[in-house]
């Protein structure tokens, strides 16, 4: 075995570019991995497609691409990103296009396709997978007919082809976020199939990396008065060989990497520390050890892995109706009473439409709309706020109820309580995209590993 430095490059989809190319510029790595894809990413990619057959992709990554692709390639940094979404071979055409543009010769673009299987369904639904709601159980008859995307969490093995084929850059659907960290850590150290434990170091070690800067100091709870030059943040770099792992960052940014900033990343997510769940393995962290080596460097130790799951998630995006969102701002004196009193004018007006909704909801931004039932709102703090925004939002099952709001907003400018301030503009009806998390077995999936070479 040898040694592995990977950098976690990208948290979602409209991260800052900032830190990857700092790390190819200045940092000491082999890798970079870039994890673009949350929950319901996916169906928002199903939807421009299906207005732009040539988006689907996230076009941060080519913007990233542009800047330092060639330096990468020069400085035998290889890239994995999981960009691709619901268009990865457009998204491999522009990167060709880029690359060729910059003159390289001899860059090997590795693609894995096949994680998109929504065309597959009824086949399946014939085989007696049932499709089951993982949340409630709910009869997946309901939503049949209003699927936009269905995209399997997959694993490391189609990615670890790309590689042996000698791929320079990785791009995918719906590959688990640390399955991206995961599979170079698995090529460069020789980890083989079945071998838990180390399976999990790596798991692990992108899973302190998968949320860019979340993990060195960004989004940071315990102490994010400590952390240095937040406005140039470095993202975690993972260290690994055969008997060491540790979470460090590149010189010359900010952030901070600590126990603390480390330990809240681990924790990220992780409902059941002995059994946390991935494609891969299934990784106990319950009695894992975090200890600060040095300056930004934390060592882990103690990470044990167990059997992988016999099945894959499954999400399936669908269309849930559509929804209004509309917002109204009051100034002291008597916000909040101001605010509650034109939501009580829109009730009525709603009423008197015989709206047919799905849900109404109603927040006071500044005073409950975070905390929610929580929240403390005693009489004599309400009145004394400085300021309230009234957010009004109905979900319908038809475009024609959802439109029932939308002239009703701006009105109350003149026609309600004092002092209402328009923002965000007149609303607008937008589509509802629902997720529908369910699990399938693994030989329902065909991933399919592909090089193109400039």
């Amino acid at each position: 075995m040898g040694k592995v430095t990977i950098g976690g490059g990208q948290g979602f989809w409209g991260d800052s570019n900032d830190a990857a190319i700092h790390m190819v510029k200045e940092g000491d790595v082999n890798y970079i991995a870039c994890d673009y894809l949350a929950e319901l990413t996916l169906s928002i990619m199903a939807r421009q497609q299906m207005k732009n057959p040539n988006a689907g992709y996230a076009r941060d990554f080519l913007d990233l691409m542009k800047v330092c692709g060639k330096d990468a390639f020069d400085k035998k940094i290889k890239i994995l990103a999981n960009a691709g979404g619901m268009n990865i071979n457009g998204l491999v055409d522009v990167v060709k296009q880029a690359m060729q543009h910059k003159g390289i010769r001899g860059y090997r673009i590795g693609y894995v396709t096949g994680d998109e299987i929504s065309k597959q369904i009824p086949k399946l639904l014939k085989q007696g997978i049932t499709f089951e709601n993982m949340d409630n159980s709910e009869d997946f008859r309901l939503i049949q007919d209003q699927i936009c995307n269905a995209n399997v969490y997959f694993g490391h093995e189609p990615l670890m082809q790309c590689l042996r084929d000698g791929a320079d850059v990785i791009i995918t659907g719906r590959a688990a976020d640390s399955a991206l960290f995961l599979a170079p850590i698995m090529y460069e150290l020789g980890i083989n199939e079945g071998d838990w434990d180390n399976l999990a170091r790596g798991i692990m070690a992108g899973h302190l990396l998968e949320c860019g800067g979340q993990g060195s100091g960004g989004n940071f709870d315990y102490g994010w008065r400590e952390v240095p030059d937040m406005d140039r943040l470095g993202f975690p770099i993972a260290e690994l060989d055969e008997n060491n792992f540790y979470i460090t960052k590149s010189m010359n940014c900010g952030g901070l990497i600590s126990e603390q900033t480390c330990k809240e990343q681990l924790l990220y997510e992780v409902h059941d520390p002995a059994n946390y769940i991935t494609p891969d393995v299934t990784v106990d962290i319950s009695r894992s050890e975090l200890r600060q080596v040095g300056k930004n460097r934390v060592e882990v130790k103690n990470i044990r892995g167990k059997v992988r799951p016999d099945k894959l998630k499954l999400s399936i995006g669908y269309h849930a109706g559509y929804k209004v969102v509309g917002m109204l701002s009051y100034a002291w004196p008597d916000a909040m009473e101001k605010a509650q009193y034109a939501a009580d004018i829109l009730y009525k007006k709603l009423k008197r439409k015989n709206l047919q909704a799905e849900e109404i909801k109603v927040d006071y931004i500044g005073a409950n709309a975070l905390h929610l039932d929580v929240a403390e709102t005693p009489l004599e703090k309400m009145k004394d706020l400085n300021e309230v925004v009234m957010r009004f939002a109905i979900r319908t099952k038809t475009k024609e109820e959802a439109l029932k709001l939308v002239p009703e907003i701006s009105p109350l400018q003149l026609n309600g309580p004092p002092g209402a301030s328009f923002l965000g503009g007149r609303p607008k009806v937008q589509e509802v995209i629902g997720l529908w998390p369910t699990l399938i077995p693994r030989d329902c999936v065909e991933l399919i590993s592909h090089i193109v070479e400039i």
